[in-house]
């Protein structure tokens, strides 16, 4: 069991190292990493991934705060943000439906692989031609709020924390550049994760998950938060855009396996 703690812990911290720095959160990877390894059922992972991106994320909106190097546009990211909190709660019901339509939940981590997979194929094909695209510049608050709540139901659903899909968003509905969307998009999910997380500490049966491995993850996400920040801070925005890329091939990659792996399990 120690050597698997190790091995989570170790996927939580580099996780968050790269989620800082992108502004993806971590969850991204975090999920169909654990998937791939299959220590743990699908609806834990789910939970331990959200409480890393919520620590890491809650650390690197405060630093920022508190040392004056905050880009977050809180006009915008605020309603942004409230809805993706409403969105991550509806996210949460959505996929124990999802769930409850089969009779493992092996098919419903199929189902989560599949989708993340999708969403990851149309994130990269974006990032990489996004100076061709025209983007929009959406300044109305309860429109912002509508997306949010759409970011919200697709990062819950995922148990991704938000990553990539708010990246694009924050592309091309609001026209930001690359470090500016990474900090507003820990913001947004810091709300929606937030939310899904309570939830899920109100309605899951956590007696089975220990309190050391909670500990552990939310500690790793704190470690990577600190790491991740020091490393946005000396690398520039097209090699943020280019380690995002290269993110985004690896998990294409992992959630072709983790369809194949929970397929044959089923």
């Amino acid at each position: 069991m120690a050597i698997i703690y190790a091995a989570v812990f170790a996927v939580c911290f580099f996780s968050s190292i790269i989620g800082a720095i992108c502004g993806i959160g971590g969850g991204v990877i975090i999920k169909p990493v654990l998937d791939a390894l299959g220590v743990f059922p699908v609806s834990t992972i789910n939970f331990l991934s959200g409480c890393t991106v919520l620590s890491m994320t809650a650390y690197s909106v405060l630093r920022s705060r508190v040392s004056g190097a905050s880009q977050i546009d809180f006009k915008t990211a605020t309603p942004l943000a409230l809805g993706a909190a409403i969105g991550g709660l509806v996210g949460k019901d959505l996929f124990s439906v999802v769930a409850d339509l089969f009779d493992t939940p092996n098919t419903a981590g199929a189902v989560q692989a599949a989708v993340l997979m999708i969403i990851t194929i149309g994130t990269l094909v974006y990032t990489v031609n996004k100076e061709k695209v025209a983007t929009k510049h959406v300044a109305s608050a309860p429109a912002c709020a509508v997306i949010g709540l759409f970011l919200g139901i697709m990062s819950s659903f995922l148990g991704i924390g938000g990553g990539p899909i708010n990246l694009v968003v924050l592309y091309y509905f609001f026209s930001m550049e690359t470090k500016e969307a990474a900090q507003n998009s820990l913001y947004i999910i810091l709300f929606s994760q937030a939310a899904s997380t309570v939830r899920s500490i109100l309605t899951m049966d956590l007696a089975s998950i220990s309190i050391a491995l909670i500990a552990g993850m939310v500690a790793c996400g704190i470690l990577g938060g600190v790491a991740g920040r020091a490393v946005n801070k000396r690398i520039d925005s097209e090699r943020v855009d280019k380690l995002f890329i290269g993110l985004m091939v690896v998990i294409i990659l992992i959630n072709i396996y983790n369809i194949a792996k929970y397929t044959v399990l089923v």
